[in-house]
């Protein structure tokens, strides 16, 4: 690690701590602002630190039992901890407790990513089409079902959905190499879509190479198929 590496781990580590001390002294300051145990468990979350933001959601459910919103909020931001833990069980058992409106369709989108990080694709699409239900431009959970329905080998449903979601976010670098991907496999040209991709997320465009070679190859071995018969 070089002088520079090592001074900007540090700055970031200092200024990790100094973002959670505002936080808990703003719970100290209002202990009866449920959000505010909120936005440190999500801190906590965030920074890989579970069991802790486990914990103080547990104390909070526990303060706020008589606080129906609260509750919900809580809830599903223990699923969320859970999920980032990789404990899909109890992240399940978080999410569908959640009754909150506003909250029910991000609620019923992390019960589909968390399907689909199981690969239930099935599970996962029933899911997350009813978040779409009441959101139908949401780049977000169109991205998912586009997501979804590649992984089940359905290029021309996750065409659409990657079309919507490019719609509504077209400088997503990651929608945009996903609809590449589909449009090689669908013989339509792909060269913008891989262009965009490689300038909006560089990172994601270069993750996704191999990728894009064992498509190719599909591709190559499908058409050599085709020209036998």
């Amino acid at each position: 690690m070089t002088e520079k590496e090592d001074s900007q781990r540090k700055q970031a580590k200092q200024n990790a701590q100094e973002a959670a001390s505002a936080l808990v002294k703003a719970i100290d300051s209002d202990p009866d602002d449920f959000h505010r145990y909120y936005n440190l468990g999500v801190f906590l979350t965030t920074s890989n630190s579970f069991e802790q933001a486990e914990e103080l959601y547990m104390k909070a459910l526990g303060l706020f039992q008589k606080n129906d919103k609260a509750k919900n909020l809580l809830h599903y931001g223990l699923g969320n901890a859970y999920y980032e833990a990789g404990e899909f069980q109890k992240a399940f058992a978080q999410f569908k407790v959640v009754e909150d409106t506003e909250l029910k369709s991000s609620a019923y989108l992390m019960i589909a990513q968390t399907y689909m990080a199981q690969d239930d694709y099935k599970n996962a699409l029933v899911f997350s089409l009813t978040a779409q239900d009441k959101h139908k431009q949401d780049p977000t959970i169109n991205g998912l079902i586009g997501e979804i329905f590649l992984a089940m080998g359905d290029f021309t449903h996750a065409a659409t959905y990657y079309d919507e979601a490019l719609k509504a976010d077209p400088k997503n670098g990651k929608y945009q190499f996903e609809r590449g991907i589909i449009a090689l496999v669908l013989d339509e040209d792909e060269t913008e879509y891989f262009k965009q991709a490689q300038k909006l997320d560089p990172a994601y465009f270069e993750k996704g190479q191999q990728r894009l070679v064992d498509i190719e190859k599909f591709i190559q071995t499908r058409n050599e198929s085709k020209d036998e018969k």
